[in-house]
């Protein structure tokens, strides 16, 4: 299944609702796209809905990786919400856990680009 991505707006944050897999190829580009899309429109504070992510790869962990720094370096803030337990144990692996802001609930990561 090949990923999808929906956008929507709440209190000032950009939500991507991602669905599917964040795998090598065209789920990693559509995500790196997304993201630049958004932070080139001055967008700052953009929220990842991964719950319904069933899969990431290497080069999808990469990406987030390189959305946060993308982001970082234009002073917008990318934070992660609704892990799934498969995507958790990878990012906790690789010791991803530490570097991103991750939210189980929607309410406390709108709350938390206050």
């Amino acid at each position: 299944m090949a990923l999808s991505i929906s956008t929507r707006e709440l209190d000032g944050v950009t939500i991507l609702d991602l669905s599917g897999r964040i795998t090598l190829g065209e789920g990693s580009v559509q995500l790196r796209d997304a993201i630049r899309d958004l932070i080139s429109k001055g967008v700052k504070h953009i929220l990842l809905n991964l719950g319904d992510v069933n899969y990431i790869d290497s080069s999808g962990l990469g990406e987030l990786v390189s959305a946060y720094t993308t982001a970082k370096n234009q002073n917008a803030d990318v934070k992660l919400l609704n892990l799934t337990k498969k995507v958790k144990d990878v990012l906790q692996v690789t010791k991803l856990y530490t570097v991103f802001d991750i939210y189980d609930d929607e309410a406390s990561a709108i709350g938390s680009f206050k």
